[in-house]
């Protein structure tokens, strides 16, 4: 790399990430989500909470390397970074070329099988493409093979759902947490990033748990929560009644009571351990 080009965390700085984008004649994808993190000392979080010494890390949309190269140099063991973008998946194999430790991988992640491109013990530390973070969460979590650990940055409002608390949870609220210990770690403002999104950040870490329920069971638990939260602000009992008529009132009702859930709670009350205890006090959907 030319003298003066280092992306380090030390030299990051918004003016700094715009020459070097225009000396190497990128400009940033709106149509990708692309927005490159200008910010060393959240850089420098990412890196700390990754943990990626001696791991195997599967980034995803890597840009220009800001992250990549950070993790490479915290001494990850291998990074396979996922890039959808053709000129920057030239600039990043010129870029690294001499970096035997990083694999760059053409295509969208979401059409990728990642069991062919990594094999497990993984992490997964990223700054996330905004518009398909639901897919990938839903992609990594979801699937085999899943990551030990994530690193993620996240829309704000995102962030915010994930991590929140029975009161406040969602549908992936619910997903994430079954797959996941998980916390926020740090809010990220807009001006982090160059060009700077209409929107603020944060960076989310999880800790990967192993499956608590066999397929046939995640599916009903899935179907469930699906129903619930298709009416949110309803009574949980309501809501069923009308979403899942074949469940019946009285299995529904005996459910509830089971568990000691009363039938006018909304979705966004339960805990997902009272999800889990409901979904096994209901037992297979029809």
């Amino acid at each position: 790399m030319p003298r003066g080009e280092s992306l380090a965390a030390e030299h990051l700085g918004a003016d700094h990430v715009e020459r070097y984008l225009r000396r190497h004649g990128l400009v940033a994808n709106r149509r990708f989500s692309q927005n490159h993190l200008v910010d060393g000392e959240v850089l420098e979080a990412i890196v700390v909470a990754a943990q990626s010494a001696g791991r195997q890390i599967l980034e995803v949309g890597p840009g220009i390397g800001i992250l990549t190269g950070a993790l490479l140099e915290a001494g990850a063991a291998h990074v396979t970074a996922v890039e959808v973008d053709a000129r920057l998946i030239a600039h990043l194999r010129e870029r690294f070329a001499e970096e035997p430790r990083l694999t760059v991988v053409e295509g969208d992640v979401l059409d990728t099988d990642v069991s062919a491109i990594i094999a497990p013990p993984y992490d997964l530390v990223a700054n996330i493409p905004y518009h398909i973070t639901s897919p990938i969460l839903h992609l990594a979590l979801g699937q085999d093979p899943r990551p030990d650990r994530f690193v993620l940055m996240l829309q704000r409002e995102v962030a915010d759902r994930i991590t929140a608390p029975p009161g406040g949870m969602s549908y992936l609220s619910v997903f994430v947490q079954y797959h996941a210990d998980v916390t926020l770690l740090r809010a990220v403002p807009a001006s982090s990033f160059e060009p700077a999104p209409k929107v603020d950040s944060a960076v989310v870490v999880g800790t990967v748990r192993p499956r608590r329920l066999d397929a046939q069971r995640e599916d009903d638990l899935w179907r469930l929560v699906q129903a619930a939260f298709r009416e949110r602000r309803k009574m949980i009992h309501n809501v069923l009644t009308r979403q899942l008529p074949t469940l019946g009132k009285e299995r529904l009702e005996a459910a509830l009571a089971s568990v000691g859930i009363a039938p006018d709670r909304r979705p966004q009350t339960l805990s997902m351990d009272e999800w889990l205890l409901f979904a096994e006090r209901l037992g297979p959907l029809p």
